[in-house]
């Protein structure tokens, strides 16, 4: 056993330029292509590094197959993989009840949260208050890090983030200066920004939370009608597939806040409905409906997890934060 998590951290330690067939130019290239480690590597087809990297589908073929086989790549117990979880962060929303109805911590890493629901709902506050409680120490329900937060929407606001930083009792400058903004202006723009974070990482910034407010904005924009909703689809699960890539390979936490639109074929109970389709809906490991609750409330419903009961609980929105009471 010991010999195997000795080799583990050694592979872990290899980078581009160790594999066969590539090296500092090529590497160059992959970087500038947001493909930094073996894994990005690894998980390539050979046409698509041939194109990427300018050399030959051989050449591709032998370097992929060369990452593979320094990483380990294979099944492993179930045993293995509870080891392998223990390292997932949690992040406190501020709301006791809240966090319970995400099993009881929060946000975790590894893992994509999205928050849909109507205008005021709720969900960009809750997003703001994620960035700053990222921040908090470990035994404070935080996780040591820096927040990335992609706004596509022009929904991010520094004075309120001051506001909730208050709210907990920390430096508001400070608080500001751990949190990565960036305006996204169309689709491209807001998938190109991945790889943006992924070179931040690698540069050494302690990210832990990305945020995108709102994902869907910009695809529901640029692909209007029938006609175009395979193409926004596919580009949207590529982005998917990309985002729980970059959760799972840094260990970040990923929380998503969606748009709604009201389906006409609901003719009893609440028509509300989140864009992007079953592909969004399967992507998300946590899925929140956010809506109005009474006095003044917020109501959020968990509709989808891999481990949690459906249920439902009430917050309020405070200038201090998201609280369990007013």
């Amino acid at each position: 056993m010991p010999a195997k998590k000795e080799t583990e951290s050694v592979s872990e330690e290899k980078k581009l330029t160790d594999v066969p067939g590539i090296g500092p130019g090529i590497a160059a290239k992959l970087e500038a292509a947001g493909v930094y480690d073996l894994m990005g590597l690894a998980v390539m087809s050979p046409p698509v590094l041939s194109e990427m990297a300018g050399v030959g589908e051989a050449v591709a073929r032998k370097a992929i197959q060369s990452a593979r086989s320094m990483m380990n790549l294979g099944f492993m117990s179930g045993e293995e993989f509870a080891k392998k979880r223990e390292d997932i962060l949690f992040i406190t929303t501020g709301s006791e009840n809240l966090d319970n109805l995400l099993g009881g911590k929060g946000v975790e890493t590894r893992a994509i949260t999205e928050a849909y629901g109507a205008f005021g709902s709720g969900k960009t506050q809750l997003a703001l208050t994620l960035s700053v409680n990222v921040q908090r120490p470990k035994e404070q329900k935080g996780a040591e890090g820096k927040a990335v937060y992609i706004d596509t929407e022009g929904t991010f606001r520094p004075e309120r983030i001051k506001q909730l930083a208050e709210g907990i009792g920390a430096d508001s400058q400070k608080v500001l200066k751990n949190i990565l903004v960036a305006r996204a202006f169309n689709s491209d723009h807001q998938i190109l920004l991945l790889d943006k974070v992924s070179e931040l990482i690698k540069n050494g910034e302690p990210i832990k939370l990305m945020i995108i407010d709102s994902l869907t904005a910009h695809f529901r924009a640029e692909f209007a009608g029938r006609g175009q909703l395979a193409d926004r689809q596919q580009k949207l699960n590529r982005y998917l597939h990309n985002l729980m890539k970059l959760a799972e390979q840094h260990n970040i936490a990923i929380f998503v806040t969606n748009q709604v639109m009201s389906n006409p074929a609901v003719m009893f109970g609440d028509p509300t409905t989140a864009i992007g389709g079953n592909i969004l809906a399967h992507a998300s490991t946590y899925r929140l409906y956010l809506r109005r609750g009474k006095a003044g409330s917020r109501v959020a419903k968990l509709i989808d997890s891999p481990n949690l009961p459906e249920n439902e609980c009430q917050f309020f929105l405070t200038e201090a934060g998201i609280r369990d009471e007013n």
